[in-house]
């Protein structure tokens, strides 16, 4: 019996320490993973890095925390030059361009580039084009020059269901785009000079940084704003895009364009983090906004560049 009780012993203390080796194999991998990739983050986000990165990422509604990085980058006497990282298939009218002066503004006094991802459309090639030089994939979507209003006329459903909605305004124009009735012929020309007039400032805004740089002028670059969409190597063969490079690749040109003594290296500009309540809430309060764009009764029709 105490034979027994003495290998029942033994084999609780064998399985133990087998179970304590394979947790200090784990630990070990662990910790050693963790290190190689911290070194590896530090080394693509250094913090003397000559070149900085900003990122700018999905559909644009808003602009202030872009242009706050822009500022933060400008500011920032060991930054050389700024790359704008654009993944984005555009957004808001207002937001965009406001990016697109900040963008104008600082270039006067320190250059900034663009470097497209996966997509860089509408609103998103609008702020590349705001930059001195452009660097795309061959393979990224770019271009989607144009402007679009979106309306849905649910006058029929209405009556189906036999709803009847009420309006009561001060203001000719005021429902103008209501669900609940056709457009007249005065609205729809009403609202087509306004996406015309828009139009137009988009394509003089690219023109006034890249007239240098088109192919066809003014007269091909109207020919090509009319929402198409080019790879990175179709906009390059028509003066959309100056080079094709990924992120890296130009970044090493840039510091080789500028001749910059520091060594190579990318600082990916971040923004103070708020605390986790503060962040929530002000999920929450974009979240609120970007509905109140499409739900308010009272509010004007929204610009997309998409």
């Amino acid at each position: 019996m105490s034979n027994q009780r003495s290998k029942g012993i033994v084999g609780i203390f064998i399985l133990i320490t087998v179970l304590f080796l394979i947790f200090l194999i784990f630990a070990f991998y662990t910790v050693s993973t963790l290190k190689d990739s911290q070194g590896l983050s530090e080394s693509l986000n250094a913090k003397n890095a000559p070149i900085a990165v900003i990122e700018v990422e999905g559909v644009i509604m808003e602009s202030r925390k872009t242009v706050e990085k822009l500022i933060k980058a400008e500011k920032d006497d060991k930054i050389k030059a700024i790359i704008v990282r654009v993944n984005s298939p555009g957004g808001a009218v207002g937001p965009t361009q406001e990016i697109y002066e900040e963008i104008r503004r600082i270039d006067k006094e320190k250059p900034v580039y663009a470097s497209f991802g996966t997509v860089a459309a509408s609103g998103g090639y609008y702020i590349g084009a705001a930059c001195r030089k452009i660097y795309s994939p061959a393979g990224a979507l770019t271009g989607s020059i144009g402007v679009i209003m979106n309306f849905t006329n649910l006058e029929k459903l209405y009556e189906w269901a036999k709803i009847k909605p009420e309006v009561i305004k001060a203001g000719k124009y005021k429902d103008i785009g209501s669900p609940a009735r056709s457009m007249t012929k005065e609205e729809r020309l009403l609202l087509t000079e306004l996406i015309e007039d828009t139009h137009e400032q988009f394509i003089m805004d690219i023109f006034k940084v890249r007239e240098q740089k088109l192919v066809e002028g003014i007269e091909g670059l109207r020919k090509y704003a009319q929402g198409q969409i080019f790879s990175g190597q179709g906009a390059k063969e028509r003066g959309l895009v100056d080079e094709i490079a990924g992120l890296w690749q130009a970044g090493r040109l840039i510091h080789q364009e500028l001749e910059l003594k520091e060594e190579f290296g990318f600082k990916f500009i971040k923004l103070k983090k708020e605390s986790q309540l503060m962040e929530i809430l002000g999920g929450l309060e974009e979240s609120v906004q970007d509905l109140g764009y499409f739900l308010k009764a009272d509010s004007v029709p929204l610009l997309l560049h998409k």
